[in-house]
């Protein structure tokens, strides 16, 4: 993980920024934290379709955990660079918790608690938004996952069970024997994503005959080339993280396996590598016994 030059680690910024995601300080009603839609015991995700601020969203709450790591873009379209500026938007966004920044920074100045802990890192000086959105990226930067059975039995401590392995093995395509699930080429380990931005077929004909308001990724680039396409997201703890997909359409895991085994829809810019896998059902149950395996229950802790 790289940290920003000028925000490096710093425990004391860690602490006010985790103090901070919990509370509902920065929401216009106070009632609205950013743990409303990024809850720790379901991954630092909401468990529902789409998110709900102020109003209903469009897209469901991703996960944080190794969000730290997460370079070439965050939201499911990649609109902020950094979780600098990543942690700016939900604030003042009026779906989300509706709060002009101006504000913000007056309840937090006026904050007895806040007003001592930022003195203490800044020194005497006015608390504003990047100051603020620096010390919730630096939480964010901590939330890890790596003690998954699956990191235990890479670090060989413990063992997969044999429809583990299976599903090991068909989710890397490991075996020339078994069958291909493709998983891997988008999914990759040790973070399972590989950050990019894919169509990965889900849009329906009617979507993809224009009745559909979502762009994806082409509405932060203005590429056509880019529509429907959506940041890869990971795996890790994916047993805890349902519905799925940008907008929550697949309801579990049986769900998502069936789209991908039966080949997606069609799109101009679908990934290739999604196609018909022609996966018994026993394969299916396999590669679910291995995603399980990437469950981090200190996570949730």
């Amino acid at each position: 993980m790289v940290w920003p030059k000028d925000n490096l680690y710093d425990t004391e910024k860690v602490a006010i920024g985790e103090k901070l995601f919990f509370d509902p300080i920065l929401s216009v009603n106070k009632k609205i934290s950013c743990s409303t839609c990024h809850i720790p015991s379901l991954a630092f995700t909401d468990g529902k379709k789409v998110s709900n601020g102020l109003f209903p969203l469009s897209r469901s709450a991703p996960s944080l955990l190794n969000i730290g790591f997460h370079s070439k873009g965050l939201f499911w379209d990649g609109s902020a660079s950094t979780l600098e500026k990543q942690a700016l938007i939900p604030v003042r966004s009026f779906l989300e918790m509706g709060l002009p920044w101006v504000i913000a920074e007056k309840r937090i100045n006026e904050s007895v608690v806040y007003a001592k802990a930022f003195k203490k890192i800044y020194g005497d000086i006015f608390i504003d938004s990047f100051k603020i959105a620096a010390v919730l990226a630096q939480y964010q930067r901590t939330l890890l996952s790596k003690n998954s059975k699956f990191d235990a039995v890479m670090r060989g401590e413990m063992n997969f069970t044999p429809n583990e392995k299976r599903g090991w093995t068909i989710f890397f395509d490991a075996d020339p024997l078994l069958p291909s699930a493709e998983c891997s080429h988008c999914h990759v380990d040790p973070l399972f994503t590989d950050l990019s931005f894919q169509n990965n077929g889900i849009h329906t004909e009617d979507e993809l005959n224009g009745n559909s308001f979502e762009k994806g990724r082409e509405s932060v680039t203005l590429n056509s080339n880019d529509r429907f396409k959506f940041k890869v997201p990971t795996l890790r703890n994916i047993a805890m993280t349902a519905p799925y997909m940008h907008d929550g359409r697949l309801k579990s895991l049986e769900e998502v396996m069936n789209h991908y085994n039966m080949g997606g829809n069609p799109g101009f810019n679908v990934n290739p590598n999604v196609r018909n896998l022609n996966l018994s059902k026993q394969d299916i149950s396999d590669v679910i016994a291995f995603l399980h395996t990437l469950t981090d229950l200190k996570t949730m802790e």
